[in-house]
């Protein structure tokens, strides 16, 4: 399996790393759902995530390139059934798209490392931000501290 990793714009200078695979070698790397999520825009079942319980520190880091999203310390219990954070731990960590699937407008979450679809990002969030980063479960692992 060949990774590539390429700058995203510009000269190179403070630009993120972009992971280019075929669709072969993320098949190949990933489970099932994992690629049903992350490469085909997917959603899992509420309540079916793998088990991430509060209070651990570490780090959710993106399944498919292993970028650094979330710091533990933000993540909260929404009630949705989805991991819930209410920020990533950069700014730069995630993209932001709008996303008009199934009759709605929401903004869609992907890695910015590689494009992995991780979830969407709604205004109904606890302080200091006021958002729900409401990801996909098995788009993430877990790094403990």
């Amino acid at each position: 399996m060949t990774e590539h990793r390429t700058h995203a714009a510009g000269d190179g200078a403070n630009t993120p790393l972009k992971v280019v695979k075929s669709d072969a070698e993320w098949r190949e790397q990933l489970t099932p759902d994992q690629y049903r999520v992350t490469r085909q825009h997917g959603t899992e079942r509420a309540f079916s995530s793998p088990d991430f319980a509060l209070g651990k520190a570490g780090t959710y880091r993106c399944i498919c390139c292993g970028n650094a999203l979330y710091d533990a310390r933000t993540k909260f219990d929404s009630g949705t059934g989805w991991p819930s954070f209410f920020q990533p731990l950069e700014p730069e960590a995630v993209t932001q798209v709008t996303d008009r699937s199934y009759g709605m407008t929401r903004t869609e979450v992907k890695c910015a490392d590689c494009d992995a679809h991780l979830g969407h990002v709604f205004p109904d969030g606890p302080a200091p931000t006021g958002l729900r980063y409401c990801m996909n479960g098995v788009a993430l692992s877990f790094e403990p501290a």
